[in-house]
């Protein structure tokens, strides 16, 4: 904390160096002695101790067997780790002390300013002086001895003062342990969730090459079924094909055949139709005996057998979901019965030795 630089130019240094020497734990003037954190922010070591320790109840002194740990400063909330001698081992500010001595010697002999001093509302000119503890508000005199607090308890303003004070800085530090146990509390929950996140990636990645790889089987599976059909379907196209050409090469022969009866039909000359006639019967005979080709059966142009029967695998492929691991589980125990079956046979075959 730089308190030079926050009092130059101030139009009343004094008061403004006061505010600089507030402890941000205990509200109050630093109590020697003051320790520096490498925040460069001041704490009342006592002050800082206590919050020390409520964050870290199993560092007990300085003597503890428990290596130091963490503390936040109130100010601005920077971590710091500390050794196994805990706020002891923090640096001594002495220059804050030194103004401390300074500023306290500058105070007492200063006079009193006036009107600072909060006065009564049922007695004006009285100065509050007392504090109820049966209503539990400062009064003065004069309400106790003749106002509405004449039956109540009293007690010192001073008493009553350094009482609350330590209370109330008591609950500053409870409210500072708290806050860093909610702050480790969000770290871990922020950590829980990045892990979360990382984790939930991963299976991401999993689950699409699982798809991925499913999906090559698929087309490969698809490739090699699209062949089948083609090599089925080049068989059967190429057999017919060698029947529509055999089939033609007999029209072609007899279409002649047809065309050389029809001339034989045309000859007029008697003695030269009987030349040819005979030979060309018989050559009609024989072309008519030969013209049984093969033929394709019934159905041949079907290929109905290359139906995909895949209700089972489509059924299958519905049910595809993550494993509970109740599986391993039940392996596991599966194995752990059988080495306990193999220990106990073991055993009595040892026994059985001994007799």
């Amino acid at each position: 904390m730089d308190i030079q630089s926050s009092i130059i130019g101030d139009s009343n240094p004094m008061d403004n160096l006061e505010k600089q020497l507030i402890c941000p734990i205990c509200l109050e003037m630093f109590t020697k002695p003051v320790v520096i954190l490498p925040c460069q922010h001041n704490l009342c070591r006592k002050c800082a101790n206590d919050i020390f320790q409520a964050g870290n109840p199993y560092w007990q002194s300085r003597t503890s067997s428990i290596s130091g740990g963490r503390f936040r400063c109130p100010s601005c909330r920077h971590e710091v780790i500390l050794d196994r001698h805990g706020v002891y081992g923090l640096q001594r500010n002495l220059l804050v002390e030194n103004i401390i001595d300074v500023y306290k010697q500058d105070y007492s002999s200063r006079p009193l300013k006036k009107g600072k001093h909060p006065m009564c509302k049922e007695h004006e000119d009285e100065k509050i002086n007392i504090y109820c503890m049966t209503c539990g508000i400062p009064t003065c005199s004069m309400c106790k001895v003749f106002g509405a607090h004449k039956d109540c308890e009293v007690a010192p303003l001073q008493n009553v003062y350094q009482g609350q004070k330590t209370e109330l800085s008591g609950c500053i530090s409870m409210l500072i342990a708290g806050n860093d146990r909610v702050q480790t509390i969000v770290s871990q929950l922020e950590e829980s969730c990045k892990a979360i996140e990382e984790n939930s990636q991963k299976k991401k990645e999993a689950v699409q090459r699982t798809f991925e790889i499913l999906s090559e089987i698929l087309e490969e599976k698809k490739h090699d079924l699209l062949q089948s059909i083609t090599r089925e379907q080049e068989d059967k196209t190429g057999f017919v094909q060698s029947l529509v050409q055999q089939y033609r090469e007999q029209l072609e022969t007899s279409s002649r055949l047809v065309e050389k009866a029809i001339q034989a039909m045309d000859e007029t000359v008697v003695a030269a139709f009987l030349m040819n006639a005979k030979q060309l019967i018989k050559t009609i005979l024989d072309a008519s005996k030969g013209s049984q080709l093969e033929k394709t059966e019934p159905g041949f142009e079907n290929m109905d057998y290359f139906t995909l029967d895949v209700d089972h695998i489509i059924a299958d492929l519905k049910t595809i979901d993550f494993g509970t691991g109740e599986e391993d589980d039940e392996e596991e125990e599966v194995n752990e019965d059988d080495n306990d079956t193999e220990d106990r046979e073991s055993m009595e075959g040892r026994t059985e030795g001994q007799l």
